[in-house]
């Protein structure tokens, strides 16, 4: 009875720390954006006295940040549509097809995704100026899709893994082939790890930084995180104005784990238990 009570003292005790790390940090960020200069720089108070929106309306209005949202939308979304289709396709190749290497192309899947982009960022930029995508979505969509497929392939492997072969063969004897069993039985019945991949794909895709940094060069095709540091002038940090782009630019990815939160667990459950 005494070690069930303190396992549970000390189970809440780390879900306590775990809640706070990650709610200071919001908290903060919120506050700071609501805040006015004068309570900012002058008369600091962590709670706010006096509501503002004026560093919101400052973002939208001088800095354009709206036009870098739809850009960081517009590439994370393709990026995650194109990513699901292919991974889908790949993981269920490499698990239900025999062939030589197949085994291998596994390994080299997830041997590429652990490969830092800091390795990779010039021979890519190498390749897409060579195509004449520099400074384009197109071009950003393209090298994304070096991380994120790898990525979801290997969640979908290990979802397709644990799918019974019987549902297939059932199909086949109605009279499906082998990719219409795909797309009629198991992409319906696969939707968590689907979601979720396409969550982490987005998630990867909207908050990744250097690529766009070397891709990207104007305001016509420059993504939130690139237009986030360009705010900052030398040593100068305007905090109010930050913290309203970061609370602007962390809305949509909210809203999707918001969506999508029990797929997301679903997918991930099944990916990692049966893989």
């Amino acid at each position: 009875m005494q070690d069930s009570i303190s396992t549970k003292l000390l189970t809440y005790g780390f879900l306590f720390l775990f809640v706070f790390m990650v709610a200071v940090p919001l908290y903060w960020m919120v506050t700071t954006a609501i805040k006015t200069n004068k309570e900012l720089y002058e008369e600091f108070s962590y709670i706010p006295r006096k509501l503002t929106l004026e560093n919101f309306v400052r973002v939208i209005v001088r800095e354009e940040l709206l036009t870098n949202i739809r850009n960081s939308f517009s590439v994370a979304m393709s990026t995650t549509l194109f990513t699901v289709i292919v991974s889908a396709m790949a993981a269920f190749s490499i698990v239900r097809y025999r062939y030589p290497g197949r085994d291998w192309i596994g390994r080299v899947i997830l041997f590429k995704y652990l490969l830092p982009s800091a390795m990779l960022f010039i021979p890519l930029y190498v390749i897409v100026t060579a195509l004449g995508l520099g400074n384009t979505q197109m071009g950003l969509m393209l090298t994304y899709l070096t991380f994120t497929i790898p990525f979801c392939t290997w969640m979908l492997m290990g979802y397709f893994r644990g799918m019974p072969v019987e549902l297939e063969e059932q199909a086949m004897v109605d009279g499906c082939t082998k990719i219409g069993a795909l797309l009629r039985i198991l992409l319906p019945l696969s939707a968590p790890g689907l979601v979720a991949s396409a969550i982490f794909s987005f998630t990867l895709a909207w908050n990744e930084f250097l690529l766009a940094l070397v891709i990207t060069m104007d305001q016509s095709t420059m993504t939130v995180p690139i237009k986030l540091t360009m705010m900052v002038v030398g040593d100068q940090y305007i905090w109010g104005q930050l913290m309203a782009g970061a609370v602007l630019a962390s809305i949509p990815v909210a809203v999707l784990y918001f969506i999508g939160q029990r797929y997301v667990v679903q997918g991930l459950a099944a990916g990692a238990v049966k893989s």
